[in-house]
């Protein structure tokens, strides 16, 4: 990390699942998610009961969560997400698992994994470039 007062920029490198570009903020979460009655693919809202992101829009973040979950029905969901304009800009993992790796490669959503997630807070301003994830932050004092 470095940078002036609160502002700060890391770069890490990961495996690419989809290859791609996307910027925007972070939606984080330490558990996993499941598109298939997970994620409303309508809204693009997360409506799995008791889960830590229910209620907020995946629309266009760059979602970073651990890993996906559930059936490989999720793939498809998050196909139509993106027909529908609803999808996550881009997706980061600690490991991507077969149903998020479908889904993104038939999607066209660029998606990295094997990168500490720890290190990414929701709101931090995310950069996916192939293999290279760069968080920056300008919230002072954190």
């Amino acid at each position: 990390m470095c940078g002036r007062g609160g502002d700060w920029k890391m770069e890490m490198k990961g495996r690419i699942i989809m290859k791609g570009k996307a910027e925007n903020l972070a939606l984080v979460t330490s558990q996993p998610i499941s598109f298939y009655g997970g994620v409303d693919p309508l809204s693009g809202q997360i409506i799995e009961k008791d889960h830590e992101l229910k209620g907020k829009s995946v629309k266009d973040k760059i979602l970073v969560f651990p890993t996906g979950k559930g059936s490989t029905v999720g793939s498809y969901t998050l196909y139509r997400m993106k027909k529908n304009g609803t999808s996550p800009a881009g997706i980061i993992n600690k490991e991507c698992e077969t149903v998020i790796a479908v889904g993104a490669i038939i999607s066209d959503i660029p998606c990295v994994d094997f990168i500490d997630i720890s290190k990414i807070k929701s709101g931090d301003k995310v950069q996916i470039n192939n293999e290279k994830v760069i968080v920056m932050n300008s919230r002072k004092g954190e």
